[in-house]
């Protein structure tokens, strides 16, 4: 794993310093990774949710097949 530095104000590193004293994470490191990866998982259902309403306003329905749900999973890992 790489390690990344952040400067970050003092008022912001007292607030991840509170979030590490209220016991949820071991240290700031794992308190930022878990930001990052919620961050990632919101993206991913905007993603998703961008994908349905497309197929729903694209008009005729298709019957969906495996092939059709297999691409749709290539497209969600592309974007």
């Amino acid at each position: 794993m790489d390690d990344i530095r952040l400067n970050l104000p003092e008022i912001d590193r007292a607030f991840v310093d509170a979030q590490v004293a209220e016991g949820d994470y071991a240290d700031a490191a794992e308190y930022v990774a878990a930001l990052v990866h919620a961050e990632a998982k919101a993206k991913a259902q905007e993603k998703l949710e961008a994908l349905l309403l497309e197929g729903l306003e694209s008009g005729d329905p298709v019957p969906w097949t495996d092939e059709n749900w297999d691409a749709l999973k290539r497209r969600i890992a592309q974007a």
